[in-house]
């Protein structure tokens, strides 16, 4: 019986300590990207989406980091403030919310993009997560007045909450051929590498500040 109740007991430890994260998984810096087609990697492979190739670099660069894909095809500043709260899990560190694409191309109101996105950061930070928001441009064909209210929402709201920016998420991509699908809008795989290669060192900041903080 004594035996039976020391192999009971060295299982039920075993059992503890299995489940109880490593002083690694602990430390581990936990990203969310979050946002349309542009991150869900569309028409790519399981590895080259943008939060996939922006892991593997940070990695590369020694960082014990974890970067979930929380990118949804088609989605908008609402949709994406509707799934929020279910799409970012408690323990997240840092969100790179890249929304508004679809809201430009669709030629929604300025303003409803800016009250959407507003309401994500604002929600975000009052959950103790940071947030880095990708910025878009708009399409020269929407004219001067549409492209003045929707490009000023991006560094508005960066201001406003005191969140960091990376200005346009497609920056060195956009209108450039060699790194496009056939659609001439989203990235192909050389692109997204190239995207997360140019946003890199923002992202590594955002991480930096963050941990300074804690």
């Amino acid at each position: 019986m004594a035996f039976k109740h020391f192999v009971h007991a060295f299982c039920t430890a075993a059992l503890v300590l299995l489940a109880q994260p490593t002083a690694a998984s602990a430390d581990t810096f936990r990203i969310v990207g979050f946002g349309d087609s542009l991150m869900a990697g569309y028409q790519l492979g399981p590895d080259e989406a943008f939060p996939q190739r922006l892991e593997a670099a940070l990695k590369a660069r020694g960082h014990d980091v974890s970067v979930a894909n929380a990118g949804v095809s088609g989605d908008t500043s609402s949709g994406g403030l509707s799934r929020l709260d279910w799409s970012v899990p408690d323990g997240t560190d840092l969100v790179i919310l890249e929304l508004g694409a679809n809201d430009m191309l669709r030629g929604l109101p300025p303003e409803i993009t800016r009250k959407n996105l507003d309401a994500m950061i604002a929600s975000l930070k009052a959950r103790g997560i940071d947030v880095l928001l990708a910025g878009m441009l708009a399409a020269p064909n929407l004219g001067a007045e549409f492209a003045s209210q929707f490009n000023s929402i991006f560094p508005d709201l960066a201001a406003k909450h005191g969140v960091a920016l990376y200005p346009f998420f497609l920056d060195g991509v956009a209108a450039d051929r060699a790194y496009l699908l056939e659609d001439g809008m989203h990235p192909n795989a050389r692109g997204v590498q190239r995207m997360a290669e140019r946003a890199l060192p923002v992202i590594e900041a955002a991480m930096k500040a963050r941990r300074a903080a804690q």
